[in-house]
């Protein structure tokens, strides 16, 4: 029980940020393009491998710790339901070109992100031997 508690102040501390990083992108860039649900896609997609490298593969994040991580604070930071719908919004107003840029930018950018964590969990486990 206690670790579903734990998640769950996560998930609160994900969202509330992923709300800060949408205000943010909105008075920053503007609002013609969904800029926040980019930005915390991207981000969450290297912090989520990130601590999986340094979790699963290195054992330097301790299981419970990753979980809070993880399935709170990043479940509740990506937005991949919100890009889903900002997608299909720009389609229905017939914004094509921008639908297809926020498909493929947000593909690339987070496997990009991902890898990019992966590589940053090897080399900071690397540095800790």
């Amino acid at each position: 029980m206690l670790q579903f508690l734990w998640i769950c102040l996560g998930g609160a501390l994900g969202t509330g940020s992923r709300y800060l990083v949408g205000l943010w992108a909105a008075e920053a860039l503007g609002t013609g393009f969904p800029y926040g649900t980019l930005t915390v896609n991207v981000l969450g997609s290297f912090l989520i491998s990130l601590v999986m490298s340094l979790c699963v593969d290195a054992g330097v994040i301790p299981p419970t710790v990753r979980m809070f991580l993880t399935t709170g604070v990043l479940g509740g930071f990506t937005t991949y339901s919100s890009f889903n719908f900002e997608t299909l919004k720009l389609v229905q107003s017939g914004a094509w070109g921008l639908a297809a840029t926020n498909v493929v930018v947000t593909l690339f950018a987070c496997t990009a992100a991902g890898l990019l964590g992966l590589i940053a969990g090897s080399r900071l486990v690397g540095g800790l031997g």
